[in-house]
Protein backbone atom coordinates (compact mmCIF):
# COMPACT_ATOMS: atom_id res chain seq x y z
CA UNK A 1 0.00 0.00 0.00
CA UNK A 2 1.32 3.53 -1.40
CA UNK A 3 2.05 5.95 1.68
CA UNK A 4 -0.17 9.28 1.77
CA UNK A 5 0.89 12.67 1.67
CA UNK A 6 -0.97 14.82 3.88
CA UNK A 7 -2.25 17.31 1.30
CA UNK A 8 -3.54 14.38 -0.58
CA UNK A 9 -7.54 14.37 -0.64
CA UNK A 10 -8.92 11.72 1.08
CA UNK A 11 -12.07 9.83 0.61
CA UNK A 12 -14.77 9.31 3.77
CA UNK A 13 -17.56 6.60 3.24
CA UNK A 14 -20.10 7.43 6.41
CA UNK A 15 -22.68 5.51 7.57
CA UNK A 16 -24.44 5.62 11.08
CA UNK A 17 -27.87 4.15 12.22
CA UNK A 18 -29.70 3.05 15.71
CA UNK A 19 -32.18 -0.20 16.08
CA UNK A 20 -35.38 1.57 17.22
CA UNK A 21 -35.06 5.21 16.69
CA UNK A 22 -33.92 5.63 18.90
CA UNK A 23 -32.22 2.81 20.15
CA UNK A 24 -28.91 1.26 20.03
CA UNK A 25 -26.70 3.24 17.55
CA UNK A 26 -23.34 3.10 16.12
CA UNK A 27 -21.35 4.46 13.11
CA UNK A 28 -18.82 3.43 10.31
CA UNK A 29 -16.19 5.22 8.27
CA UNK A 30 -14.58 4.23 6.07
CA UNK A 31 -11.22 5.90 4.72
CA UNK A 32 -9.98 5.61 0.86
CA UNK A 33 -7.64 7.30 -1.59
CA UNK A 34 -9.31 9.04 -4.64
CA UNK A 35 -8.06 5.86 -6.76
CA UNK A 36 -10.37 3.29 -4.29
CA UNK A 37 -7.44 2.22 -2.19
CA UNK A 38 -8.33 1.87 1.44
CA UNK A 39 -6.82 3.72 4.24
CA UNK A 40 -8.50 2.80 7.52
CA UNK A 41 -12.06 2.05 8.57
CA UNK A 42 -13.04 2.81 12.50
CA UNK A 43 -16.84 3.02 14.02
CA UNK A 44 -18.10 2.90 17.53
CA UNK A 45 -20.86 2.31 19.43
CA UNK A 46 -22.78 4.77 20.80
CA UNK A 47 -25.53 4.15 22.96
CA UNK A 48 -29.29 4.71 22.46
CA UNK A 49 -29.20 7.57 19.69
CA UNK A 50 -31.25 8.39 16.11
CA UNK A 51 -30.33 7.47 13.09
CA UNK A 52 -29.54 10.99 12.46
CA UNK A 53 -27.39 11.76 15.42
CA UNK A 54 -25.61 8.39 14.51
CA UNK A 55 -24.77 9.92 11.02
CA UNK A 56 -23.74 13.04 12.26
CA UNK A 57 -21.32 11.16 14.28
CA UNK A 58 -19.56 9.40 11.55
CA UNK A 59 -19.58 12.75 9.95
CA UNK A 60 -17.70 14.33 12.41
CA UNK A 61 -15.42 11.25 13.22
CA UNK A 62 -14.30 11.23 9.41
CA UNK A 63 -13.82 14.96 9.57
CA UNK A 64 -11.79 14.45 12.73
CA UNK A 65 -9.76 11.90 11.47
CA UNK A 66 -8.56 13.92 8.21
CA UNK A 67 -8.05 16.95 10.37
CA UNK A 68 -5.42 14.93 12.55
CA UNK A 69 -3.61 13.17 9.61
CA UNK A 70 -3.11 16.28 7.88
CA UNK A 71 -5.46 16.29 5.37
CA UNK A 72 -6.73 19.74 3.41
CA UNK A 73 -9.38 17.99 0.84
CA UNK A 74 -12.01 15.43 2.12
CA UNK A 75 -14.96 14.18 -0.12
CA UNK A 76 -17.41 12.61 1.63
CA UNK A 77 -20.07 10.23 0.90
CA UNK A 78 -22.99 9.51 2.92
CA UNK A 79 -25.81 7.36 2.04
CA UNK A 80 -28.14 10.39 4.38
CA UNK A 81 -29.77 12.57 2.13
CA UNK A 82 -30.93 14.67 4.76
CA UNK A 83 -26.92 14.81 6.38
CA UNK A 84 -25.94 15.81 2.65
CA UNK A 85 -28.82 18.27 1.89
CA UNK A 86 -27.96 19.68 5.51
CA UNK A 87 -24.28 19.82 5.09
CA UNK A 88 -24.86 21.59 1.38
CA UNK A 89 -26.76 24.30 3.27
CA UNK A 90 -29.84 23.24 1.26
CA UNK A 91 -32.02 22.02 4.08
CA UNK A 92 -32.05 23.73 7.53
CA UNK A 93 -30.94 21.81 10.90
CA UNK A 94 -34.34 22.02 12.73
CA UNK A 95 -33.82 19.23 15.05
CA UNK A 96 -31.79 20.95 18.56
CA UNK A 97 -30.82 17.71 19.15
CA UNK A 98 -28.13 17.52 15.91
CA UNK A 99 -27.55 21.41 15.96
CA UNK A 100 -24.60 20.81 17.79
CA UNK A 101 -23.63 18.16 15.51
CA UNK A 102 -23.71 20.41 12.74
CA UNK A 103 -22.18 23.18 14.01
CA UNK A 104 -19.23 20.78 14.84
CA UNK A 105 -19.13 19.21 11.62
CA UNK A 106 -19.29 22.84 9.54
CA UNK A 107 -16.20 24.32 11.95
CA UNK A 108 -14.10 20.63 11.27
CA UNK A 109 -14.56 21.02 7.58
CA UNK A 110 -13.68 25.45 7.53
CA UNK A 111 -10.61 23.76 9.99
CA UNK A 112 -9.66 21.27 7.24
CA UNK A 113 -10.43 23.47 3.96
CA UNK A 114 -11.87 22.11 1.42
CA UNK A 115 -14.82 19.46 1.94
CA UNK A 116 -17.27 17.79 -0.10
CA UNK A 117 -20.42 16.28 0.05
CA UNK A 118 -22.02 13.39 -2.16
CA UNK A 119 -25.02 11.48 -1.81
CA UNK A 120 -24.69 7.55 -2.68
CA UNK A 121 -27.03 4.63 -2.59
CA UNK A 122 -25.97 2.69 0.02
CA UNK A 123 -24.98 -0.31 -2.20
CA UNK A 124 -21.94 2.23 -2.92
CA UNK A 125 -21.61 2.49 1.34
CA UNK A 126 -21.34 -1.15 1.90
CA UNK A 127 -17.96 -1.09 4.28
CA UNK A 128 -19.48 1.97 6.44
CA UNK A 129 -22.68 0.06 6.39
CA UNK A 130 -21.12 -3.12 7.49
CA UNK A 131 -18.76 -1.24 10.28
CA UNK A 132 -21.83 0.50 11.60
CA UNK A 133 -24.02 -2.84 11.96
CA UNK A 134 -21.22 -3.87 13.84
CA UNK A 135 -21.23 -0.61 16.10
CA UNK A 136 -24.89 -1.58 16.43
CA UNK A 137 -24.94 -4.56 17.42
CA UNK A 138 -21.82 -4.07 20.32
CA UNK A 139 -24.94 -1.22 21.40
CA UNK A 140 -27.62 -3.70 21.52
CA UNK A 141 -24.92 -6.18 23.88
CA UNK A 142 -24.42 -2.97 25.95
CA UNK A 143 -28.05 -1.69 26.59
CA UNK A 144 -28.93 -5.42 26.83
CA UNK A 145 -26.41 -5.87 29.36
CA UNK A 146 -27.17 -2.48 31.35
CA UNK A 147 -30.81 -3.08 31.47
CA UNK A 148 -30.49 -6.75 32.82
CA UNK A 149 -28.30 -4.81 35.81
CA UNK A 150 -31.11 -1.94 35.90
CA UNK A 151 -34.29 -2.79 33.84
CA UNK A 152 -35.65 1.12 35.26
CA UNK A 153 -32.38 2.88 33.34
CA UNK A 154 -33.32 5.51 31.75
CA UNK A 155 -33.44 6.28 27.91
CA UNK A 156 -30.37 8.70 27.02
CA UNK A 157 -31.99 11.47 24.41
CA UNK A 158 -29.78 13.21 21.68
CA UNK A 159 -28.41 16.89 23.01
CA UNK A 160 -31.03 19.42 23.34
CA UNK A 161 -28.45 22.34 24.75
CA UNK A 162 -25.94 24.31 22.86
CA UNK A 163 -23.49 21.71 24.32
CA UNK A 164 -21.78 19.98 21.57
CA UNK A 165 -21.59 15.87 23.24
CA UNK A 166 -18.21 14.55 24.35
CA UNK A 167 -16.79 12.12 21.02
CA UNK A 168 -14.32 10.31 21.28
CA UNK A 169 -11.41 10.19 19.37
CA UNK A 170 -12.12 7.95 16.76
CA UNK A 171 -8.72 6.09 17.15
CA UNK A 172 -9.70 5.30 20.10
CA UNK A 173 -12.66 2.70 19.79
CA UNK A 174 -11.02 1.22 17.03
CA UNK A 175 -9.31 -1.43 18.52
CA UNK A 176 -13.09 -2.88 19.62
CA UNK A 177 -14.66 -2.83 16.85
CA UNK A 178 -13.09 -2.86 13.46
CA UNK A 179 -13.38 -5.78 11.29
CA UNK A 180 -10.25 -4.68 9.47
CA UNK A 181 -7.40 -2.40 10.01
CA UNK A 182 -6.22 -0.64 7.00
CA UNK A 183 -3.66 1.97 7.31
CA UNK A 184 -1.18 4.12 5.31
CA UNK A 185 -0.18 6.56 7.72
CA UNK A 186 3.43 6.30 6.99
CA UNK A 187 3.80 9.49 4.80
CA UNK A 188 0.77 10.87 6.92
CA UNK A 189 1.36 14.18 9.21
CA UNK A 190 -0.78 14.59 12.69
CA UNK A 191 -0.17 18.53 12.29
CA UNK A 192 -3.47 20.32 11.59
CA UNK A 193 -4.09 22.45 8.49
CA UNK A 194 -6.06 25.26 8.68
Amino acid sequence: MTSLRPTDGVVAYIDGGARGNPGPAGYGVRIEQPDGTPVEEFGDSIGIATNNVAEYRALVAALEWARAHGHSQVHVRSDSLLLVQQMLGNYKVKNAGLQPLYARARLLALEIGRVTFEHVARARNAHADRLANAAMDEAAVASRQSSAVSPQSPVVNPPTSGSIPAIRNPQSAIPRIRLRHLNARSGCSSTTTS
